[in-house]
């Protein structure tokens, strides 16, 4: 893609979801450029960029998902790569942002590991970064370049929508995610209700109360993230024995960790619905889960960079 005033785009992508990059490039026309990333015999990551970069303007597109470490540094080396090749900016597509929930200090000598792979990514030469539906919405501020944080919610809302459920009810599953909960409800036109539970130990979920009325309707559980769905099934357990008619689920970034399908399949969730931040290998898909395309929202956050156009322009109601 080239503009009038001679800017060129081209779209990279490492490992981590090769597929979303390919549908994003098809949505601007494009394909994905000649990239070789792989393995040294010692276990080093390889990257080769096989087309020139120079004076274009690189979205390389690599959520830093399973296996986190192996593709944050495919993302660093492939970003040190088309620095060196004179690419004029460098924007890191990460739909899924890794390290995401270590953004704080909760006891002593822990690290803030967000923040650190923030640091990594400026200093590897990062421009700019794309990413979704943050764990934290401060994580944006351990950045000191431009930061676009896209919403998963527009994507959810217009799906569920077009179910036509009666009677609906939207759920925080627990306190700390209340406004995005409400930013669904919000455009369903419908109520929340909170679930208020407590964390015994990580990976633990105690569901200890239920803020709202469910009884008698259609539930839909809304969480940023599903990692081994403990919190979730054990939520809609209880939205089930609060009188829930129904219970759906959904999120924008399925992680979904071990043993987290099982528990969904033996789960009262009738749908969770998920996007494909992370891709989902034959082995975690379900019949109940649902897989959205997120490749169009972030065309068009491409195509609006790339001309300097408004990117929250996106989410105008």
């Amino acid at each position: 893609m080239v503009l009038e005033n001679g800017k060129r785009l081209r779209i990279l992508t490492g490992n981590a979801n090769p597929k979303l990059a390919e549908e994003i490039a098809a949505y601007l026309g494009l394909s994905v450029g000649e990239t070789f990333v792989g393995r040294f015999n010692n276990g080093e990551t390889q990257v080769m960029i096989d087309e020139s970069v120079r004076g274009a303007n690189v979205f390389i597109v690599q959520p830093t998902c399973q296996p986190v470490n192996d593709t944050l540094m495919e993302l660093l080396i492939m970003v040190d790569a088309v620095r060196r090749a004179s690419a004029t900016q460098i924007t890191a597509v990460i739909p899924y942002y890794g390290y995401a929930r270590q953004d704080r200090k909760t006891r002593g000598r822990e690290p803030i590991s967000a923040k650190l792979v923030a640091n990594l990514l400026t200093t590897a030469g990062v421009t700019r970064v794309v990413t979704m539906d943050l764990h934290a919405g401060q994580i944006q501020g351990f950045f000191d370049i431009p930061v676009d944080h896209l919403l998963g919610v527009p994507i959810l809302s217009d799906y569920i929508s077009a179910k036509q459920m009666d009677d609906l009810v939207v759920v925080s599953p627990d306190l700390g995610g209340v406004s995005r909960a409400r930013q669904l409800a919000d455009r369903l036109h419908a109520p929340i209700a909170i679930i208020e539970k407590r964390r015994p130990a990580p990976g633990v979920a105690e569901v200890m109360n239920l803020i709202g009325n469910v009884e008698g309707k259609t539930a839909v559980i809304i969480d940023d993230i599903v990692d081994t769905a403990g919190s979730l099934t054990e939520g809609a357990k209880a939205l089930d024995k609060y009188g829930a008619k129904e219970v759906y689920a959904c999120c924008t970034h399925a992680v979904l960790s071990d043993p987290a399908i099982a528990r969904v399949e033996a789960s009262n969730i009738k749908e969770l619905i998920v996007t494909n931040t992370i891709p989902l290998p034959p082995e975690k898909c379900s019949p109940k889960i649902k897989v959205l395309s997120v490749a169009p929202l972030f065309g068009e956050a491409i195509i609006r960079i790339f001309g300097d156009l408004s990117v929250s322009k996106l989410f105008d109601a």
